[in-house]
């Protein structure tokens, strides 16, 4: 299966390296499907459906993580959203962490076939893999409520890393649990998912407020 041209029907035409994105990205989808087969990678087999909720969700928001040199990605599932960054900043170095074994040796391969130099799979938990290595920035995409991942990664939070997270349309309650416990918490960009698929927001998290107790 050929998910070429949806990609280039549908991705931004201002990201960095279209053209090999656009190549590699079909690449990982056909990956990802063949897989499937005989593990649980994802639900969405419909081309132009995983073309938008994978490849386009992940990177619609990419100016927002421009300037990072190490990034990692907590929960990385099939890739997402580390690969499809990865494609967007060949010269930023990516940390994969995915901490079911089955997944990880999954990303691996991937990685490996698709020729990635800049991105390395860690088959442990994100937070293991931040005490090991510094980064600039950690994100993750549908692993858990803001709260969750404040409490995960709040003392790198204090080191200056800053936490981006990719989160559907309804973030009002999450965020107002996380202002309660004085956590900074705010959606940086929100935007639509061509096709009427839905409207994403992007929330960062920074440090305590000073007068946390």
């Amino acid at each position: 299966m050929q998910f070429t041209e949806e990609l280039e029907r549908v991705l931004p035409q201002n990201i960095p390296f279209r053209d090999r994105v656009i190549d590699k990205a079909d690449q990982h989808l056909r990956l990802i499907l063949s897989a499937n087969e005989y593990m649980n990678l994802t639900r969405i087999t419909d081309p132009r459906e995983a073309v938008i909720k994978h490849v386009y969700d992940c990177v619609a928001p990419w100016q927002h993580f421009q300037h990072a040199k190490r990034i990692l990605d907590a929960g990385s599932g099939a890739g997402f959203p580390g690969v499809p960054l990865a494609l967007v900043f060949p010269g930023v170095r990516f940390s994969l962490a995915e901490s079911i074994q089955k997944k990880a040796r999954f990303l691996d391969s991937a990685v490996e076939s698709l020729e990635l130099p800049n991105v390395h799979v860690y088959a442990q938990r994100a937070e293991d893999v931040a005490r090991i290595q510094q980064v600039d920035v950690i994100t993750a995409r549908a692993v858990a409520p803001v709260g969750r991942i404040f409490e995960l990664f709040r003392k790198f939070l204090k080191n200056g890393t800053r936490v981006l997270l990719y989160k559907g349309p309804d973030v009002a309650s999450e965020l107002a649990e996380a202002h309660e416990n004085r956590v900074h918490a705010e959606v940086v960009c929100r935007y639509e998912l061509p096709g009427g698929l839905g409207v994403r927001t992007l929330v960062e998290l920074r440090k305590e407020h000073a007068n946390r107790t």
